[in-house]
């Protein structure tokens, strides 16, 4: 910024007053602000303030924005990624950051979304919502934006997703990424995508929102599966079988559930299975490489301190295929193992007797 936008950037952010940098870029999003603090929060976080240079920020802890502010990063995840936090309103009440931007990316684990949401006061209607969860609402069985239209009145035109194959460690540390974005508005979905591209970043868009947003939990599933087969020491001729059936199996639940044309093999859908399949920073592979090693579900979840969604997605998944009864015996395994104490090594047996 040139010394003038940023003695007008102090002042606003002194005054808490969003404002629309750069000559208008993201113009049709207006204010935007980040919803979350975990470790894909604030890789987002770090990707939109560059081309925007002022976001909101909801922390759920006063404790954890004064480290922040003090620090320059967030206190508990990428803490090699710095802010100038000139350019951040940190607020811990949800309300606040709702009312005041016009844009809101949430960024929260889906386990605690709905407890989330039910803070929420304020009117929605004329914001724009982007959602970054990989996951279902739970004892809803209903993706994101399924949730955000029915309880709260949003057309499907105000809301967006962010997927694709994006561990957040690697955006943190600048490497390429490609990101889709979701939305029944394509010249909303672009706008998004300006506020995203940069020479590490490339956005592209697609309209199959609930397609993105199944393929999303359904790859954290499989992705546990990847885990507790290296766990049981099945070698990567095995992992090439594994992931080629899950897409096919990913491909029946999607065609059965959105019939549309699709391409399977795009990254949204078959990069992000791979990445998240055979990345060492898969939190569901590791889960799963766990569990393929004799930890119990508990334990596993103990030790790792962090979020498998896959765990959450496949009891929603299972639930949701009892009515479309698409073909999912990897899903079905899964549940088996997770919900039903079946024996990994037996179950796993079970499966790879039903690939082709």
């Amino acid at each position: 910024m040139n010394i003038f936008s940023r003695l007008v950037h102090k002042s606003r952010k002194w005054l808490r007053l969003p404002f629309l940098p750069n000559g208008g870029l993201g113009r049709g999003l207006g204010s935007v602000a980040i919803i979350g603090s975990g470790s894909w929060a604030t890789a987002i976080a770090k990707v939109v303030v560059e081309h925007t240079h002022y976001i909101g920020w909801y922390l759920r802890s006063e404790e954890k924005i004064k480290a922040f502010e003090q620090h320059g990063h967030n206190p508990s995840y990428l803490t090699s990624t710095h802010f100038d936090v000139d350019e951040i309103d940190f607020s811990a009440d949800i309300n606040k950051i709702a009312k005041a931007f016009d844009t809101l990316i949430f960024v929260t684990p889906s386990p605690y979304l709905k407890d989330l949401l039910d803070q929420i006061t304020v009117d929605l209607k004329g914001k724009t919502i982007i959602t970054a969860i990989k996951g279902l609402v739970p004892g809803e069985n209903l993706t994101c934006s399924e949730y955000f239209h029915q309880h709260f009145g949003l057309s499907y035109e105000q809301l967006a997703l962010i997927g694709g194959p994006s561990h957040s460690e690697e955006v943190a540390m600048e490497r390429l990424t490609y990101l889709t974005v979701g939305c029944a508005n394509e010249q909303k979905a672009e706008e998004i995508c300006k506020i995203l591209r940069s020479d590490y970043i490339k956005a592209k868009t697609s309209s199959d929102v609930l397609g993105i947003e199944y393929a999303a939990v359904l790859k954290n599933v499989y992705a546990i599966v990847a885990g507790i087969c290296a766990g049981l020491k099945y070698g990567d001729n095995f992992q090439a079988v594994l992931i080629s059936n899950a897409m096919q199996e990913m491909e029946r639940f999607l065609t059965t559930i959105n019939p549309l044309s699709r391409t399977i093999s795009d990254s949204v859908y078959m990069g992000d299975q791979l990445v998240t399949g055979y990345s060492s920073f898969s939190r569901n592979r590791t889960f799963g490489t766990m569990i393929g090693k004799g930890y119990s579900i508990k334990s596993a979840q103990v030790e790792m301190q962090m979020i498998a969604e896959g765990y959450y997605g496949t009891k929603c998944m299972y639930e949701i295929n009892k009515e479309v009864q698409a073909e999912m015996p990897m899903l079905n395994a899964m549940y088996n193992i997770l919900y039903n104490g079946a024996d990994a090594k037996q179950e796993i047996k079970l499966l790879t007797d039903s690939f082709r």
